[in-house]
């Protein structure tokens, strides 16, 4: 079993800018990659940023520049920083972790953390 706890989500007013982190617990062998996806309603879950168990990062065009992801290995935590945020960052934002349990290879989502951009 593995388990994402997500912090860092709330209300805040355009411009403004707001923190993410994930921490995995369990079963965890070894990491691939941790991300951020998004889901806002009526519309699918799409990835926000990703970075991999090298370092390599990737990001939906919408929130390049503005927000950052960033890993901390020996907690098994990852980040993100959101600046800039604009009322179409408003969703539902998810953690999730590809990874190896020594026995199979598996994915984990958070339960999810509700970011408002609002005035």
């Amino acid at each position: 079993q593995v388990q994402l706890v997500e912090s860092g989500g709330g209300l805040v007013q355009p411009g403004g800018s707001l923190r993410l982190s994930c921490a995995a617990s369990g079963s965890i062998f070894r990491i691939y990659s941790m991300g951020w996806y998004r889901q806002a309603p009526g519309k699918q879950r799409e990835l926000v940023a990703r970075i991999t168990s090298g370092g390599f990062t990737n990001y939906a065009d919408s929130v390049l520049g503005r927000f950052t992801i960033s890993r901390d290995n020996p907690k098994n935590t990852v980040y993100l920083q959101m600046n800039s945020l604009k009322p179409e960052d408003t969703a539902v934002y998810y953690c999730k972790l590809d990874g190896n349990s020594a026995v199979r290879d598996f994915t984990s989502w958070g339960q999810g953390t509700q970011v408002t951009v609002s005035s």
